[in-house]
C-alpha cells in the first residue's frame, strides 16, 4: 500500500517506470522484499479496500459549529467508451449530471471550516445527491450549520433539519 500511495504523492504518470527506476533502485534498502514488477501488479488489487477504508479509520477531523457538503465526480472512463469499459464494471454508472454526462461514481464529502475531513461516502454515479444526506451515515457527526451545494437542496431536507 505504501509503494502505491507513493506513486500517487510524487505523482508520476508511469507506474511501471516509477517501479523500476525509483522503488528497486532508490527504495531497496527499505523494501528488503520487494516482489517483481509483475507480482506487484498482480497484488494491487488486494490494496484497494484497505486504502479504502483507511480514510474512514484514522483520517477524519472533529466537528466544529460549521460545515460544509460537496462532491466530485469520479470517472471510470470516458462516456463513448463506457459500453466496452471494465474498471468499476458493477459500480460505475452512466448519469448526467452539473458538469455533463458521467460515467463512473460520485464521491460526497463533509469538512469543517478549518478544512478537515468529517466523513465521506462513495455512491454510484446515478444516484441523486440529495440521497446521500437522507441517511444518518454522512450526518451522524455533524451539528451546528451545514452548507450545501445547489444539487444537495431540497425541501424534505429543509424541514428535517430543523
Amino acid at each position: 500500500m505504501s509503494i502505491f500511495l507513493y506513486f500517487h504523492l510524487m505523482r508520476h504518470r508511469d507506474f511501471k517506470y516509477f517501479y523500476f527506476f525509483y522503488v528497486c533502485q532508490h527504495r531497496r534498502i527499505e523494501l528488503p522484499r520487494l516482489v517483481s514488477y509483475n507480482r506487484f501488479v498482480e497484488l494491487m488489487d488486494k490494496t484497494l479496500l484497505p486504502l479504502a477504508f483507511y480514510p474512514k479509520t484514522r483520517c477524519f477531523d472533529n466537528c466544529t459549529v460549521i460545515s460544509y457538503v460537496n462532491s466530485t465526480p469520479l470517472r471510470a472512463c470516458h462516456i463513448k467508451r463506457a459500453h466496452s469499459n471494465m474498471v468499476l464494471k458493477g459500480l460505475a454508472t452512466k448519469c448526467q449530471c452539473i458538469i455533463g454526462w458521467l460515467s463512473g461514481l460520485k464521491l460526497h464529502f463533509v469538512i469543517n471550516d478549518k478544512g478537515g475531513m468529517l466523513n465521506f461516502i462513495l455512491t454510484p454515479g446515478n444516484v441523486d445527491d440529495i440521497q446521500p444526506l437522507t441517511g444518518r451515515n454522512l450526518r451522524a457527526s455533524i451539528y451546528g450549520k451545514l452548507f450545501v451545494d445547489k444539487e444537495y437542496i431540497s425541501q424534505s431536507m429543509f424541514e428535517n433539519s430543523s
